[in-house]
């Protein structure tokens, strides 16, 4: 299961590559999350529906990245947990990298996924994050 999860995690990775070169596979994005899945962030708990609206608001997202210089998003590492034999946790410490006046800036952070496996499909039922907002203010990337 160790490397699906890291196969499900970098065509996660592609994909949102794809967005920033304007070629967002919003389709394939949305089919990495289940119906509903929870974001816990320090915005508070949010419950979020595989809907239109998600569809609409990935774009929004990738034009978001974009504006404010994201030029790309690696994974550095992650960490499975197997919670039982359909549920995992994964950590994934991510690299953002910011064209900011005239230089790359490198941002890490992580983010904490929760998978299911549904009829052999991995789905990101829940994930944590950190203040995003907070750090890229802190960085000097947004004001």
């Amino acid at each position: 299961m160790q490397q699906t999860i890291e196969q499900f995690f970098k065509d996660y990775e592609k994909r949102f590559a794809e967005g920033l070169a304007g070629k967002a596979d919003v389709t394939a994005t949305t089919a990495a999350f289940a119906d509903c899945f929870i974001e816990a962030s320090p915005r508070g708990v949010i419950c979020g529906k595989n809907d239109d609206t998600f569809r609409a608001s990935i774009s929004k997202g990738y034009d978001f990245y974009k504006s404010i210089g994201t030029s790309r998003m690696k994974i550095e590492h992650l960490t499975v947990t197997a919670l039982d034999d359909l549920h995992y946790m994964v950590k994934v410490r991510w690299q953002s990298y910011y064209l900011k006046d005239e230089r790359e800036l490198l941002i890490e952070f992580d983010v904490t996924y929760f998978l299911q496996q549904q009829q052999e499909q991995l789905k990101i039922f829940a994930y944590v994050t950190g203040d995003e907002q907070q750090l890229l203010k802190e960085r000097g990337v947004i004001s």
